[in-house]
């Protein structure tokens, strides 16, 4: 499904970005793994893709870091020729009720969730602009949609991907690039693992579904808007939530 082509994952080492890095490396693609932690914690995932059969790479970087991400993408462009698929998956969480929300919680997590997605975005497209071919997926969230308590920061920077998604979605289509977003309801990662138990429960009653998603559902999602079985789709949200908010 993805023989030959070359993606970048951000944020890859674990959870949903690993999942889709795996997805990816079953379907053929090289697979660029990302973490802004050292190459240590990519061992794992890089290891499974082996034992896959599947081609990747590791690369250090931080994403908001614009200097490094220009570098790091003009390294995998020389040495590979293209990126095919960029993945913008990296993004972080600093809860607090607004009231009490500090500002550099407000702005951390805008760097990684919005100027991250800026960063490695405005490196990879004029490639794909002059490859005529690109597939960008960004991760959203279900808390962009419907907004979550003690989550002001984190649900703005999702609502601003889905924004960013449709109008990039109508700038790139013309050049034969798709946009195009997955928006996760709740899914077993390090971010809901550390929710109390009865708030989980609380949460599944809520799902007409009845339980949280696994990373794996999401990174299908994402493997389908990568190949070529989504041509004609472009500027879409594909919620991704067990029926929470459809």
């Amino acid at each position: 499904m993805l023989n030959d082509k070359v993606a970048l994952i951000t944020g890859s080492c674990r959870g949903i970005g690993k999942a889709v890095a795996l997805e990816f490396a079953k379907a053929g693609a090289t697979v660029i793994v990302n973490d802004v932690s050292p190459e240590a914690s990519a061992q794992e995932v890089l290891k499974e893709i082996e034992n896959l059969g599947g081609k990747s790479e590791f690369l250090q970087f931080n994403v908001t870091e614009a200097d490094m991400v220009e570098e790091k993408i003009k390294y995998i462009l020389e040495k590979y020729g293209r990126i095919d698929i960029l993945v913008n998956n990296a993004g972080i969480t600093r809860d607090a009720l607004f009231m009490r929300m500090k500002e550099e919680q407000w702005d951390e997590v805008f760097n990684v969730n919005i100027k991250g997605v800026f960063n490695c975005t405005k490196n990879v497209v004029r490639s794909m602009i002059k490859n005529r071919y690109g597939k960008i997926i960004n991760v959203a969230s279900v808390a962009g949609e419907m907004g979550n308590p003690g989550q002001v920061n984190y649900a703005s920077t999702k609502s601003g991907i889905i924004g960013f998604t449709k109008s990039l979605a109508k700038e790139l289509g013309s050049k034969n690039i798709n946009v195009n977003a997955v928006s996760p309801g709740f899914i077993v990662t390090n971010l809901t693992d550390v929710l109390p138990k009865e708030t989980k429960e609380k949460y599944k009653e809520l799902i007409p579904l009845a339980r949280f998603g696994e990373p794996e559902d999401v990174a299908k999602a994402v493997l389908f808007l990568a190949s070529d079985d989504s041509s004609y789709i472009t500027g879409e949200i594909l919620r991704i939530n067990g029926g929470l908010y459809t």
